[in-house]
């Protein structure tokens, strides 16, 4: 196991630009998985990670030192102060794992339900949603080019592992795919005259959800087939995206079931 105590270790340098650049991560092809779960779930889909990084406090853990002892590839040590600049936690989980950011297994295809996310920035709504999609049996994800950053270590925290069960587009023209969607485009519009629970939503479908602040882009909504609203009984505005996506996505198993 490779030890390493400075920062200014050549290869603890390139470790740091992984993490902390989104340009560096595009540019390699590869990510950072910080704690158990996610390596597990990785390594059950797509074999042994790159590398495991692990803190000095970490590898006396017991789960962490079995892992460790059954793991082949590169493994590497580090001081506990190095690992903390590391992760992106304020507790730090104490091992994290280099990956090759997973291609989709299949190519885009407008005959089968899709997630479109169109300008969703924050990174704990975007892998929320990819969680929720996973759960209810989306496979397929479209993300325009100015969403956060799927493979960041924020959006893979979020999403608990749902990545790995995901075919992920990145840098989509969402109007051009709804345009020649087989299926049934959906949004939520506030103000929308139909409700969710009045829809029928029968597949395909493709849910879009927008960004936070603007919501979806006008030339997205006008590519869909449907607008719908979310019924609320109480004096909020509106609901944050993620809650939303939850919320219409499992609308859509209810109905199917």
């Amino acid at each position: 196991m490779r030890r390493i105590a400075s920062r200014d270790n050549p290869h603890f340098k390139a470790l740091r630009k992984l993490c902390q650049s989104g340009r560096e991560r595009r540019k390699s092809g590869r990510t950072l998985l910080d704690g158990m779960h996610l390596i597990e779930t990785y390594s059950q889909h797509f074999g042994r990670p790159e590398e495991v990084l692990v803190s000095e406090s970490g590898s006396t853990r017991r789960e962490i030192a079995d892992y460790l002892h059954g793991a082949q590839g590169s493994q590497t040590l580090l001081s506990d102060a190095l690992f903390a600049e590391l992760a992106a936690v304020d507790t730090p989980s104490g091992i994290m794992a280099i990956v090759a950011q997973p291609r989709p297994a299949h190519g885009l295809n407008q005959e089968i339900d899709a997630v479109l996310l169109d300008g969703v920035q924050d990174p704990g709504n975007v892998g929320s949603i990819l969680r929720s999609a996973a759960a209810a049996g989306f496979r397929q994800i479209l993300l325009s080019a100015d969403c956060a950053q799927v493979w960041s270590p924020k959006t893979l925290r979020a999403a608990m592992g749902a990545h790995f069960l995901l075919d992920i587009h990145e840098s989509c023209d969402l109007p051009a795919f709804l345009g020649g969607y087989r299926g049934q485009g959906v949004v939520t519009v506030l103000g929308a005259t139909a409700s969710l629970y009045s829809a029928r939503l029968q597949a395909p479908l493709a849910w879009v959800f927008g960004s936070e602040g603007q919501g979806v882009r006008p030339e997205t909504v006008a590519a869909t087939r449907l607008q719908v609203h979310i019924p609320m009984l109480g004096a909020t505005e509106s609901l944050n995206v993620a809650a939303a996506a939850a919320i219409c996505l499992f609308e859509t198993v209810r109905q199917r079931q």
